[in-house]
C-alpha cells in the first residue's frame, strides 16, 4: 500500500504521525511511504533518516496525500480540505464532534476516517489517546504553574509555595489518563491537590496510591463549585469518547474565583469543558476572564513533539501496518477495538458520538465494512 506523512500545517504543531523507525517497520511489510520534506524536523527527524528508512521523500503536501493511506497527528485544516477523496483512507486525531465543518468535509468527499482518538482497546481504554493524554496531563500543570506567575498575569503564587507559605490549590476534573498525570504532577511540585471524577473506584485508586495526600470527591454539580471556587489552579481533563466534552464550569462560578487564578482546559480538543473556553495557540496561550486567566492550547502536547512523536507511533504503529496489510475494511473486521475509530466511510457517519454531536445518526459499523 502507498502510505503518505504530510508535514503538519497546524499552528504551532511541529510533530508528525510516523518516526523513521515506523518507516522501517511499514517497507519491512512491503509498503511504499511518502514523507513530505520537513515533515520530521520539529521532531527531530531529517529527510535524511526517512530515507534511510526506506522511505520517498516528496516535495509537496500534495504528493504525501496522494497516497491510499494518509497518516496525521492533527485533524485537516482548511488548505487540506480539497485534498480529501473517496478513496482515500485518513488516520489522525480528528475530534469531529467539535469540528462539524470538517466532519461536513469528510462526508461531502465520501474520505474513510479512522481516528486515533476513538480507537479502544479489550479493557475498553483508549490506547491511542492515552500518550498525548499523559503529556497533556503533565503539560497542564506546568504551563498552569506558570501561568500563576505575576509577570503571566497570574496571582503570584508559587504552586507548590515554600515552607511557611500556603501552597497552592491545584483542583482536576476528571480522574482519566490526562487527570491522573496532572495530579502526579502537582503533588510532585508540592501543590495541594484535589481530584473529581463520577467513578468511585476510580477515586478509590487514587485514595490508595496518595494514601489520603490528595482529597477525592465524587464529581457532581455541588463539589465541583465548592471546589473550584477554591481553586488557585484548576485543570480540566474530563472526556466522553468521540462526543463533545460538558460544561462542567459556568461563568458564574469563574466570576467567584480569586483574582489571578489560572484555569487550563486540556479537553478543548473536544468542545472545552470551561464555558468561556475558546482554542488558543503555544504563541498566545491564554486570555483573561472575571480576572483570572485562561489556557486553552489545542494541540498541547505540540509543545514537546520529540517526546509526543515518538509516543504517537509507538501507540499507533501496530494498527498503521495492520491497516496498510489488511486493507482498511478487513484490519477493522478483525478487530473490533480498532473499528471503533472509523468515524466516517462513504459519506456516512459510523460513531454515535460524532452523530450525536452533529445530529445526525451513526450508520451500522457492520454495514460500512461489509
Amino acid at each position: 500500500m502507498l502510505v503518505g506523512v504530510p508535514r503538519e500545517i497546524k499552528t504551532d504543531e511541529a510533530r508528525v504521525a510516523l518516526t523513521a523507525t515506523g518507516a522501517t517497520e511499514l517497507v519491512a511489510h512491503g509498503h511504499e511511504v511518502l514523507v513530505e520534506t520537513g515533515a520530521g524536523a520539529g521532531s527531530g527527524i531529517p529527510d535524511e533518516a526517512y530515507e534511510a528508512a526506506g522511505a520517498r521523500i516528496v516535495a509537496t503536501p500534495e504528493e504525501a496525500w496522494s497516497a491510499e493511506l494518509v497518516l496525521k497527528v492533527k485533524e485537516p485544516v482548511e488548505h487540506e480540505l480539497g485534498l480529501l477523496r473517496d478513496d482515500l483512507t485518513l488516520f489522525a486525531y480528528l475530534h469531529l464532534a467539535a469540528a462539524p465543518e470538517l466532519a461536513q468535509a469528510l462526508l461531502e468527499r465520501g474520505t474513510t476516517a479512522i481516528a486515533y482518538e476513538t480507537v479502544r482497546a479489550p479493557d475498553g481504554s483508549l490506547p491511542m489517546l492515552a500518550p498525548m493524554s499523559e503529556v497533556a496531563g503533565r503539560l497542564s500543570v506546568t504551563q498552569g504553574a506558570s501561568l500563576l506567575t505575576a509577570p503571566a498575569g497570574g496571582a503570584g503564587l508559587l504552586l507548590g509555595g515554600v515552607p511557611g507559605t500556603r501552597a497552592g490549590h491545584t483542583v482536576v476534573l476528571g480522574g482519566g489518563v490526562a487527570g491522573t498525570a496532572a495530579v502526579e504532577m502537582a503533588v510532585g511540585l508540592g501543590a495541594r491537590v484535589t481530584v473529581l471524577d463520577v467513578s468511585l473506584p476510580r477515586l478509590r485508586q487514587f485514595d490508595a496510591l496518595y494514601g489520603g495526600r490528595v482529597q477525592t470527591l465524587h464529581s457532581n454539580r455541588v463539589t465541583v463549585d465548592q471546589a473550584v471556587a477554591d481553586a488557585d489552579l484548576v485543570i480540566g481533563s474530563v472526556l466522553i469518547p468521540g462526543a463533545r466534552a460538558p460544561k462542567l464550569v459556568s461563568t458564574e462560578l469563574v466570576a467567584r474565583m480569586r483574582p489571578g487564578s489560572v484555569l487550563v482546559d486540556i479537553a478543548i480538543d473536544q468542545g472545552g469543558c470551561f464555558a468561556d473556553s475558546r482554542p488558543t495557540t503555544h504563541r498566545q496561550p491564554s486570555f483573561r476572564v472575571h480576572g483570572t486567566v485562561f489556557a486553552c492550547v489545542a494541540n498541547l502536547p505540540g509543545a514537546v513533539p520529540r517526546t509526543s512523536t515518538e509516543a504517537l507511533t509507538n501507540a499507533t504503529l501496530h494498527a498503521t501496518v495492520r491497516i496498510a496489510d489488511l486493507g482498511w475494511r478487513e484490519a477493522l473486521r478483525a478487530d473490533a477495538g480498532l473499528a471503533a475509530g472509523l468515524n466516517t466511510a462513504g459519506g456516512r457517519v459510523a460513531h454515535e458520538g460524532v452523530a450525536s454531536a452533529l445530529g445526525a445518526h451513526a450508520a451500522p459499523v457492520a454495514s460500512l465494512l461489509a
